[in-house]
């Protein structure tokens, strides 16, 4: 029963019968080739992951090692491919989907692919995936490992799934010391742990983003614009905040809301919302520029978050003010000197969020009106813009350093090998 609902979700959101087809001989079989063994094997969920895992793949990329990353999820796949699949790393690099977590197949994805490291980021626990890792003699890291309160309750439920999953970890590298000790009162050998922060903080803008909004900001016009970005949204945010910021755009012609949707399966259903709001809307899918009347602009691409980030005079990151939310990664605004403003549900970046909370260096609304309200104070209040983003920048540098300590611990492993 679970194979054809699968498959059936697959064909729901599969561009054509070509990609269908590729995906479920991905998840489930036959496994083609590898492109190389004896890689490093990454599993990173989604986009989120992908980007956090970014800095350590292209490390064992530089020193020729080959590296397969596994995604679960579209976004993070197509993410994957942008980032590494092109030179100089495309003789090294391949991306597929994680086979559906059934003993048989994920055996038979051991041998096909034959790894020497599974590395599996933030909180990706697959009891066959592991407990293969342990029956192929190959290690098994959990890097960068994040666990929420309410998400170590759930596993707390089923301790026969959890406990053995915890056990056969040769290393579990935690953001922070709840998660440690989260991860500790599940299972997990204490002695298995390190606290090293999260190397999401040891990012740099792409330079070549940086470049193109420059060139963007000359070519449409931007520069006296005032541009909030409302990034990574899930519904029903989109529509609460243009409907908030509403006003504020017919009274302010200057400013731009850029919305950048976390799924793209929600792309068109986002810019009915803005039409329904009687907003002068413009898509990137469809080319189309900035112009001087445009007060929304739907983003609706892959792999240009930096970009949208580095036109922004100010960013909402969302997943925050959704029901249950959790929230996404803040650090990426915060690199290029954006103040950025979330709601209230980011249990997903806890520790994170709360450093920067206890700093002043993060805005929190506790409603989609305290939202927009901070959002509207960033373009107009200089001081408590600058502000928060000088506050971001100290914290943001005082964290530096996760990612080195992540490559000795995984040294560590390959030198046995």
């Amino acid at each position: 029963m679970v194979k054809p609902l699968y498959k059936w979700k697959i064909k729901q959101r599969a561009q054509n019968v070509e990609a269908y087809q590729q995906e479920c001989l991905e998840r489930f079989g036959p496994f083609q080739s590898a492109k190389n063994k004896q890689a490093i094997w990454f599993h990173c969920v989604s986009v989120g992951e992908t980007n956090a895992a970014q800095p350590l793949i292209e490390h064992y990329l530089k020193l020729g090692q080959p590296i397969l990353v596994t995604n679960t999820t579209k976004t993070g796949q197509a993410r994957s491919k942008a980032l590494f699949l092109k030179a100089p790393y495309e003789a090294l690099f391949q991306a597929v989907y994680l086979p559906a977590d059934q003993k048989s197949l994920i055996a038979d994805f051991y041998q096909k692919y034959q790894p020497i490291l599974l590395i599996l980021v933030e909180t990706e626990l697959w009891p066959n995936l592991i407990d293969q890792a342990d029956k192929f003699e190959v290690p098994c890291i959990l890097v960068n490992a994040r666990l929420s309160a309410k998400s170590a309750q759930g596993y707390s439920k089923v301790p026969s799934l959890t406990r053995p999953m915890l056990q056969n970890f040769d290393a579990l590298l935690a953001q922070d010391v709840a998660t440690q000790q989260r991860f500790i009162e599940l299972g997990l050998e204490a002695s298995k742990s390190e606290v090293v922060g999260s190397i999401k903080f040891d990012i740099s803008a792409p330079e070549v983003f940086i470049e193109k909004a420059q060139q963007l900001k000359h070519d449409w016009n931007l520069a006296r614009r005032k541009i909030i970005t409302l990034a990574s949204t899930h519904a029903p945010e989109e529509e609460k905040l243009l409907n908030g910021l509403k006003p504020y755009l017919e009274q302010h012609s200057d400013c731009l809301v850029i919305v950048v949707p976390r799924h793209p399966e929600r792309f068109d259903e986002v810019f009915k919302v803005a039409q329904s709001l009687n907003l002068n809307t413009q898509r990137r899918s469809l080319n189309q520029s900035i112009q001087l009347d445009t007060q929304v602009y739907l983003a609706d691409s892959m792999g240009e978050m930096w970009l949208w980030y580095a036109l922004s005079q100010a960013s909402f990151v969302g997943g925050s003010l959704n029901e249950p939310g959790g929230g996404h990664n803040i650090l990426e605004p915060m690199v290029l000197n954006v103040p950025t403003v979330i709601g209230p549900n980011y249990f997903n970046f806890q520790a994170i969020v709360d450093e920067f909370l206890q700093a002043n260096a993060v805005a929190i609304g506790q409603s989609e009106h305290d939202v927009v309200q901070l959002l509207v104070r960033c373009v107009e209040d200089q001081d408590f813009a600058t502000q928060l983003s000088q506050h971001a920048i100290e914290v943001l540098n005082q964290n530096k350093g996760s990612l080195q300590k992540h490559i000795a611990v995984i040294d560590r492993f390959l030198s046995k090998l």
